[in-house]
């Protein structure tokens, strides 16, 4: 078998995330003790030797005060105002049961962008605090059933319905039907 290298996303974003690291003056111990994101996992997530996991890029994008999506998109060459369906960016944790989709890409001179998100049945994200403090996020539920769960509350959530949020704190967002649960997912930077 062949040694191809690294996934080419994740040397791009890996490169970045030493790049933001490196901007701010921080050892990787620093940016560990900011993060909660053990060395080795941040020094292997830099080199591209590891796929960076949801909660870990949720951390980091908290750190540097950037959504996952800002933060992905950073990573491209230039945001399109036009992405047709076939070039819209998919990101998987695999291990989570978590695919994202970048349906509109961030833009610097915006504060929203739109996103669609697919959770395998039984699985459950959960983060510790929101990328960027006070986001507002509306979670419209096209397929399945989620429970999200914000401020301690839980939210049971089916097809059609809409979760409007304000984000300051930890959330969770859990497929809780026997189906795949896919949601389309607007965020507005504060």
């Amino acid at each position: 078998m062949r040694n191809e290298g690294p996934d080419p996303v994740d040397a791009r974003l890996g490169a970045r995330l030493a790049e933001l690291r490196a901007g701010r003056g921080w050892s990787l111990g620093e940016l560990a003790e900011r993060s909660g994101v053990s060395r080795s996992t941040l020094s292997r997530a830099e080199r591209a030797e590891t796929s960076a996991t949801a909660a870990v890029l949720n951390r980091l994008c908290h750190v540097y005060g950037r959504t996952m999506s800002q933060l992905l998109s950073e990573v491209e060459a230039e945001p399109a105002p036009l992405v047709r369906a076939a070039d819209q960016r998919v990101w998987q944790d695999p291990g989570a049961g978590f695919t994202r989709r970048s349906v509109s890409p961030p833009h610097p001179g915006l504060r929203g962008e739109l996103v669609e998100g697919r959770l395998a049945p039984g699985a459950d994200l959960a983060y510790d605090r929101p990328p960027v403090p006070g986001i507002e996020q509306h979670l419209w539920v096209l397929d399945g059933a989620l429970e999200v769960t914000v401020d301690g509350t839980g939210h049971p959530l089916g097809a059609g319905d809409c979760l409007r949020m304000r984000v300051f704190g930890p959330t969770r967002f859990r497929c809780t039907g026997p189906a795949a649960a896919r949601y389309a997912l607007a965020v507005v930077r504060p």
